[in-house]
């Protein structure tokens, strides 16, 4: 199962293994299942504290328990193989079950063993899917700190029925106690957030104490960490204030425009800004989403953000960088079949329709792109553009039309996606140059239609927004407010890209930076300093 890389990998990570690990199989007759046995033989084989066993009796077959020898009660369940993006979570599951301390907040941990009450996990994930692995993680971490929580990580593709028996049409999908919990990408501080009562109380205080900022940073994409970076380096007092720290890198997949690196993942990327923001005295303050901008009443004086925990944070110098989401079709159906077989991301909830019919809606490249890799997938897919023709690249239309399970609808505008009751089976289409109308029969629907702007929480703050939301800034990145600065996608510059983003956030540090020393501090600020 493990090639001579992956094998010299993990018995290099298993070297840090402080205390024995039980492997504890359920097995059948399947091919799953004489594969499920052979990685753990594998595995065993590669360290002396390692042991496996095949008596398992869990329903599921193939699955494998991982737990501490000494203490069996702490364990969590692999049902199939975690090969591909979650090989790196099986490996964390091997070293946190055998004592390797995880690389967490100890405040964060102290709230894990804290929990009261019984938290059973179910997960589906899917081999492809770049945002499972964080859900996967921390609920693995979870398992492995306090007995009363129980994890068990389903690879959908092994159990395709329990799958549709659940009407599971996009991952990751969490259940908690048999009930759905959340579906889509969470990391650790956000599951606690939801399960621990109190948790926003304790961020709130714990954010109102902390003095006023000289640069406060609000998003943390691409964007905001490059700002961060610029303003720490300059010697100022800097926080980030970011709802989901890597933004929109979260969703994407292959990155293979960012001058300098030939190929990286977006997940990979947001990564690396954060290990490289970590290495300057920026206070990150990650799950801390902005609600209500109250400019300073003079130039010179202090900005407010209020956020949605109730706290609120105070700065000299504010950039904005709150970064765009992907633009809803905002048709009849979509929000009701919503991670129903109405999706966003085609690498993550792509497997789930293997053999079946689909619509990518969008005729530019993450439409055009999305549409090449879904049909490799699937039974057949029908690309909408609700222009006359393509807007992709000439290179990406080409892979498409060359592909004889694709059919190409262009002055095509989606009216409405149909369903069921419990999953979409249709979308209704308008011919715009005749008027006619068609109903496509289907199982799923990627929307792929562009961004909008983050901003809504700015509409009564007094700063000058664009016709279509985005902030609007001039060429140093300044906004019409003294002190308050935009960058990335949520301004007005054009180009919606991460190198762009990262210019337009460096700039604004640097804008930032001649702002404060420029600007003498207000007069109750030079007061309390």
């Amino acid at each position: 199962m493990l090639d001579a890389n992956l094998t010299q990998q993990l018995k290099t990570y298993l070297a840090n293994l402080r205390e024995p690990v039980e492997l504890v199989a359920s097995l059948g007759d399947d091919e799953k299942s004489r594969q499920t046995r052979e990685l753990l033989e594998e595995i065993a084989a590669l360290h002396e504290d390692v042991s496996a066993s095949f008596d398992g009796t869990d329903d599921r077959k193939p699955s494998f328990v991982i737990r501490r020898a000494s203490d069996a009660e702490k364990w969590v369940r692999f049902a199939g193989l975690p090969m591909g993006h979650e090989f790196t979570s099986l490996v964390l599951a091997l070293l946190w079950a055998g004592g390797h301390p995880p690389k967490v907040d100890a405040d964060l941990l102290e709230q894990v063993r804290g929990l009261e009450g019984d938290f059973n996990f179910e997960m589906y994930f899917s081999l492809s899917c770049h945002n499972c692995p964080d859900v996967v993680q921390a609920l693995t971490l979870m398992a492995l700190e306090n007995p009363r929580v129980t994890a068990t990580l389903i690879e959908g593709g092994t159990y395709q029925d329990e799958v549709d028996a659940r009407d599971v049409m996009a991952v990751p999908a969490t259940f908690l106690n048999g009930e759905p919990f959340y579906n889509g990408k969470m990391e650790l501080a956000e599951i606690l957030a939801k399960v621990d009562t109190g948790a926003d109380a304790k961020a709130a205080e714990k954010l109102a104490a902390k003095d006023p900022f000289e640069v406060l940073v609000v998003g943390g994409g691409p964007a905001g960490a490059a700002s961060a970076i610029y303003t720490a380096r300059k010697g100022f007092r800097t926080g980030i204030a970011a709802e989901r720290f890597g933004g929109q890198l979260h969703d994407t997949l292959g990155i293979e425009n960012l001058p300098g690196t030939a190929y990286t993942e977006g997940p990979k990327l947001a990564g690396d800004l954060e290990r490289h923001i970590g290495e300057y005295d920026i206070d990150l303050m990650n799950l801390s989403r902005a609600v209500k901008l109250v400019p300073a009443k003079e130039e010179g004086g202090l900005h407010t953000v209020e956020l949605g925990n109730g706290a609120s944070l105070k700065t000299r110098s504010l950039i904005l960088a709150t970064g765009a989401r992907w633009r809803n079709l905002g048709v009849p159906g979509e929000a009701e079949y919503r991670n129903k077989g109405v999706a966003y991301c085609p690498h993550c909830d792509g497997p789930l329709f293997k053999g079946k019919r689909i619509a990518v809606i969008g005729g530019g490249n993450s439409g055009v792109e999305a549409a090449i890799d879904l049909a490799k997938i699937v039974g057949h897919v029908t690309l909408i553009e609700y222009d006359e023709k393509l807007r992709a690249d000439e290179v990406l239309q080409k892979k498409l039309r060359s592909m004889d399970n694709v059919e190409i609808v262009t002055s095509g505008q989606t009216t409405e996606i149909t369903g069921n009751g419990g999953k979409v089976d249709g979308l209704m289409l308008k011919d715009r140059k005749s008027g006619d109308t068609r109903r496509i029969e289907l199982e799923g629907v990627f929307v792929q239609i562009g961004l909008v702007p983050n901003t809504e929480w700015l509409k009564d703050s007094g700063l000058e927004l664009t016709n279509f939301g985005e902030i609007a800034t001039d060429e140093e990145g300044r906004t019409n407010l003294p002190g308050i600065f935009g960058a990335g996608d949520v301004t007005d510059v054009p180009y919606k890209q991460i190198v762009v983003a990262m210019g337009e956030g460096s700039k604004a540090g640097l804008s930032a930076f001649d702002y404060l020393i420029r600007t003498e501090p207000a007069e109750e600020i030079a007061q309390a300093a």
